[in-house]
C-alpha cells in the first residue's frame, strides 16, 4: 500500500490531493486553508429624528448617551474614573448632515452586552431611526 502512494504521489506530485485554491508551499506540502480577512465590526447610526421625522429633544441627547457608554473602552484603554473625559470609541456622538447621530460599533455588544442592550433599548423606547453605517469606496470614482 505505501509502495502505491509513494508511485502515485511521483507520478502527480503531492499538490495534486489537494484543491486548487489550497496553498501549498515549497515541494508541494499543504500550507493549510487561506485565512479570511476579519470582517470589520458594523457600525449603526442612531439619528436625533424620530420614525415620524420629528428632531429628538433634548437636544444633547446625544452627548448625554455617549457620555453614559465612556467607560466601555478596548482592553489596555484608559477607563476607570478618568474615563468620563473622552468618549468611548465605541459610542460617538457626531453631527452628520446636520443631524445629532450616535455612532455604536458592534464591538460594545462583546465587551459588554448589557451596554449595548441599553444603547439599542434607548433608540427604540424614543423611536429614533437606527440605520446601519455603509462602506464608501476609498477613492473618487473611476473616470468612464
Amino acid at each position: 500500500m505505501n509502495a502505491a502512494l509513494q508511485q502515485q504521489e511521483a507520478q502527480w506530485g503531492e499538490s495534486a490531493f489537494w484543491p486548487a485554491w489550497f496553498p501549498v508551499g515549497p515541494a508541494g506540502a499543504a500550507l493549510g486553508p487561506i485565512p479570511m480577512k476579519p470582517q470589520s465590526p458594523r457600525q449603526l447610526f442612531i439619528q436625533g429624528l424620530t420614525l415620524d421625522g420629528r428632531p429628538f429633544r433634548p437636544s444633547d441627547w446625544a452627548e448625554r448617551l455617549a457620555g453614559a457608554m465612556s467607560s466601555f473602552r478596548p482592553a489596555g484603554g484608559p477607563g476607570g474614573i478618568a474615563s468620563h473625559i473622552g468618549y468611548s470609541p465605541y459610542c460617538v456622538p457626531r453631527l452628520v448632515n446636520g443631524v445629532k447621530c450616535v455612532i455604536v460599533s458592534e464591538e460594545l455588544r462583546d465587551i459588554e452586552v448589557m451596554a449595548w442592550d441599553f444603547v439599542m433599548n434607548f433608540a427604540r423606547d424614543n423611536q429614533l431611526q437606527v440605520v446601519e453605517a455603509c462602506a464608501l469606496p476609498d477613492g473618487p470614482p473611476p473616470p468612464r
